[in-house]
């Protein structure tokens, strides 16, 4: 049996102060004191009889008590969300909201054909869908502010309390503009890599590990001119208008090859291909809208696998 003192309040505050890993933060959002966020926290512990949070310089981090806890206050705030949804929707003629995070190759290559799959069906339910860094995405899917990650598998130890479902496995490319100068003949890509700037994905995106090692493992230890970024709009930007290389998922920049706008680098990438799928909180049941969405996802999925690819990755 559920033990009657613990009421909503420190669920809500709880799941607040684990998403914004900070006390202050979650008590602006919350709309209350830092004190009544603290004595919160306190009172949900001592019921628990555990350490929710661990001090950590002049910050704090989530226990392992904690970690095991969220999984299943999150999961309860999503049902009460849903919950209070259904009730709001049904009043209203309208399905359920679907909150969807998807990292870029995903952003582009699959949610635009899915989006009109899953419209197609009328269910009138609202659609929020977000990009961002994967670990970003998955902590919001963890504490029930999304009800569904598409993208790359993330690390082990990063998909407690999470069920993934493989659709297509991916590269990453060395991607450039269509004129090039490591696009002539017998060009050496990895000896003269640091004579331009290299777009990188971020430390804490879900390549950038991948990246790093290949580039290690073919010789490339230090990039003098090295830029950091998620962003697939700054990186097509800066490719027209100058030198530098690209690195990123294939289906981030699959139509921009298509059209011949930019170019792929001869380079062997096939030791980075990685699972790309659906990530759900393994203790949820998804509503009907968001079970038509994936199967939306599916199917655009088995559609671009479909698909006959030439060189360079060009769809024939």
């Amino acid at each position: 049996m559920v033990d009657q003192r613990i009421k909503f309040r420190h669920l809500q505050t709880f799941v607040e102060v684990a998403r914004q890993k900070s006390v202050i933060r979650a008590s602006e959002i919350l709309h209350v004191s830092q004190p009544a966020v603290t004595k919160t926290i306190r009172e949900l512990e001592e019921i628990l009889g555990v350490s929710l949070f661990d001090r950590e310089g002049r910050g704090i981090r989530i226990s392992r008590y904690g970690e095991i806890f969220l999984r299943h206050a999150g999961a309860t705030m999503t049902a009460l969300r849903q919950a209070v949804d259904s009730v709001s929707q049904e009043a209203g003629r309208a399905g359920p909201p679907v909150r969807i995070g998807a990292l870029p190759t995903v952003s582009v290559r699959i949610m635009p054909k899915a989006m009109d799959g899953f419209l197609a069906e009328k269910t009138g339910s609202p659609v929020k869908i977000v990009t961002g860094e994967n670990a970003v995405l998955l902590e919001q899917l963890r504490v029930g502010d999304l009800d569904l990650v598409v993208g790359r598998l993330a690390a082990p130890e990063k998909m407690a309390g999470f069920s993934f479902e493989h659709l297509y496995s991916e590269k990453v490319r060395f991607v450039v503009r269509a004129d090039h100068p490591l696009l002539g003949e017998g060009v050496s890509v990895f000896e003269r890599l640091h004579e331009f700037p290299v777009l990188m994905p971020t430390r804490q995106s879900v390549i950038g590990p991948v990246v790093e090692q290949f580039l290690i493992a073919n010789g490339v230890s230090a990039l003098p001119i090295r830029i950091e970024t998620v962003s697939d709009a700054f990186g097509r930007a800066y490719l027209r208008t100058s030198d530098a290389v690209w690195i990123i998922s294939e289906g981030v920049v699959a139509a921009d090859i298509a059209d011949g706008i930019l170019a792929i680098l001869p380079v062997d990438t096939g030791d980075t291909s990685g699972p790309v799928g659906l990530t759900v909180r393994a203790d949820t049941q998804p509503s009907l809208p968001l079970a038509l969405l994936m199967q939306a996802i599916r199917e655009t999925a088995n559609d671009l696998l479909s698909e006959p690819t030439g060189q360079n990755g060009r769809p024939t």
